[in-house]
């Protein structure tokens, strides 16, 4: 390609190959040094929970240490209903990867739907945290199962009050964050390819984001819901 191409060219530009970066995209490194960034932060959390949970005599307010302590008893996290949130989520990386198959073969219909179905996902991802946190799906819960589920702040499970507590939600809403700004720029991408204003290796790129969101919540889930407390 010339300059004067490469200087009016208006998609991608795609590298050639490279020792590093094989054939790629700007667009693709980038997210990947991004990513890597945002690792390292995740594994600060992740690395700040282990410590403080390992050498902490008073992690959180159970029913010994109420007993003995005095103080309000902290309740336990709900590991079913997060397991079902964390099956949501994997299904989202399963339709992304179908939608970014779909456009590479040239089901741009396909594409759309299953970007869709990823977005959805990824909102019922968040609307299953907001029942978690605050209760505001309560007469929905109520409605499936005939139980109270008031959420973990009314229940007393208090930021700030324990490490127990300020760990979860520090972990949590961070996570939450990058969900949310996942399903923002998903919803973006779908616009666009709609308009036909982006390819397959725009959606790959977004795609990158999702599959770590993702990858991250096992971690998450694992660490926080499935150690014994």
């Amino acid at each position: 390609m010339s300059a004067d191409a490469a200087a009016h060219h208006d998609g991608p530009m795609v590298y050639p190959d490279d020792r590093l970066y094989a054939k790629t995209t700007a667009g693709k490194i980038g997210m990947w040094i991004f990513l890597l960034s945002d690792g390292f932060s995740f594994s600060g959390l992740l690395l700040g929970y282990g410590i403080l949970r390992g050498g902490s005599d008073y992690w959180g307010c159970f029913k010994e240490q109420a007993a003995e302590l005095g103080c309000a008893l902290e309740p336990a996290f709900g590991i079913n209903f997060t397991a079902l949130l964390t099956f949501i989520l994997i299904c989202s990386s399963v339709t992304m990867v179908i939608s970014h198959s779909a456009l590479e073969s040239g089901d741009k219909k396909g594409a759309l739907k299953y970007l869709g179905l990823t977005i959805m996902f990824g909102l019922m991802f968040l609307c299953g945290q907001a029942q978690e946190y605050f209760g505001t799906f309560e007469y929905f819960m109520h409605a499936v199962d005939g139980g109270h589920h008031p959420g973990l702040i009314a229940e007393g499970l208090v930021f700030g009050s324990t490490h127990y507590a300020t760990t979860f939600y520090c972990i949590t809403a961070f996570h939450g964050l990058h969900v949310t700004s996942g399903v923002i720029y998903l919803s973006l991408v779908w616009r666009a390819l709609y308009l036909d204003k982006a390819d397959a290796n725009t959606v790959e790129i977004v795609g990158l984001f999702w599959h770590f969101v993702d990858l991250v919540w096992i971690l998450v889930f694992t660490f926080i819901y499935l150690i014994p407390s």
